[in-house]
């Protein structure tokens, strides 16, 4: 029960207050303060010291120990400051996520994996914006990482394959974690999937279905997957005997709006094609939207398929056939090589990659 201090008092006619009638008054006592660390070790019988070890999950605490302080932890509903944690230690809790755009429908499951797995650990996450198209944005990252202190950071594509946005991590003696980078990939650890197999695994789902007109939207050329998953298609319509026509190649950006405009050159286009594979789900749905336009019906009269099954390729109708990438698991993943990097180097694990999913839906059918 929470204790505290009750005075009643009455406003006059002309809305001042009646110093003879009590107004309602609530003062706090000093049970309100927020919990401390020093709390939970006086009802745990142990030192704080101890209590910090069994919250950062650290070695060298007996079972029995760990088990009553874990306890008191749970009974007063303790929940430690990670920003505090970071500026009273050498060690820092805070990982940096780091997008070009945050805004996407990417970000949106990368940041629920990587928000996940960190409160399991004990971190804490914070987002951050490089727009390498500005021209301070070198100096905007000094300064964010000046000021933040990061254990760690990951880093998003396609800024994930920056050079020179690397060294500044490095240069502050920062580690980095990258998802799905393309080049100098031995640089840093790193979490990705075979974008080349999974796009000719989706490519050769539709050659199964009878499709040979065979349409294929780029995604933003800045990004390394975007060739990767190029090449996959390539395979697999080389591996059936099938040239690949160029006026059935189209760039777009992955953008849902590149859906759109792509999608509307090839179905008025010299060739219409049977079947559009964009490279990513978003522009997939703006080839829907733009099939619907057009009065095409999806599937019976052209397939379309994505990439990536974020949450938009089950709200679409028909919902979209597309390759399953982990993006939760993925920033998962990065959170976890981070941690082991400052557990100590010789906890530290190699990079991961993680397997990918054909899900067939309703918006592809046999021609």
């Amino acid at each position: 029960m929470i204790a505290g201090r009750i005075r009643l008092h009455k406003m006059t006619p002309c809305g001042t207050l009646d110093p003879g009638v009590p107004l309602l008054v609530f003062r706090p006592d000093v049970s309100m303060k927020a919990l401390t660390i020093k709390d939970v070790a006086r009802q745990a019988g142990v030192s704080p010291k101890t209590v910090s070890r069994v919250i950062n999950g650290e070695a060298h605490v007996r079972p029995a120990v760990r088990e009553a302080v874990a306890r008191v932890v749970a009974e007063l509903n303790y929940r430690p400051n990670t920003f505090a944690r970071s500026l009273s230690s050498t060690r820092s809790f805070l990982i940096g996520l780091f997008f070009d755009d945050p805004a996407c429908s990417y970000a949106n499951d990368v940041l629920l994996g990587a928000l996940e797995r960190a409160r399991s650990l004990g971190r804490h996450v914070v987002i951050e914006t490089v727009s390498l198209d500005r021209s301070d944005w070198q100096a905007r990252l000094e300064d964010s990482l000046v000021g933040l202190k990061l254990g760690g950071a990951i880093l998003t594509p396609p800024i994930c394959d920056c050079a020179d946005l690397i060294a500044i991590f490095e240069r502050h003696a920062v580690p980095v974690v990258r998802i799905a980078p393309g080049n100098d990939v031995d640089r840093t650890p790193y979490v990705s999937i075979d974008d080349r197999a999974a796009a000719r695994t989706m490519a050769e789902h539709l050659i199964a279905l009878g499709h040979r007109d065979i349409a294929f939207i780029k995604g933003n050329p800045t990004h390394s997957a975007t060739h990767r998953r190029w090449l996959g298609f390539r395979d697999a319509m080389d591996a059936a005997g099938i040239e690949p026509d160029d006026r059935l190649v189209v760039q777009g950006d992955f953008t849902f709006r590149s859906g759109i405009v792509a999608a509307e050159a090839l179905l008025h286009g010299p060739r219409a094609p049977d079947a559009i594979f964009a490279s990513n789900d978003e522009m997939a749905l703006g080839v829907l939207v733009a099939a619907m336009r057009a009065q095409i019906a999806v599937p019976q009269k052209l397939s379309i398929v994505g990439f990536d099954d974020a949450q938009l390729a089950r709200m679409a109708w028909p919902q979209l056939t597309t390759i399953r990438q982990p993006n939760s698991d993925m920033a998962a993943a990065a959170v976890s090589l981070l941690a082991d990097r400052s557990d100590g180097p010789e906890s530290a694990r190699s990079s991961i990659e993680l397997p990918y999913e054909l899900i067939v839906r309703a918006s592809s059918c046999g021609s």
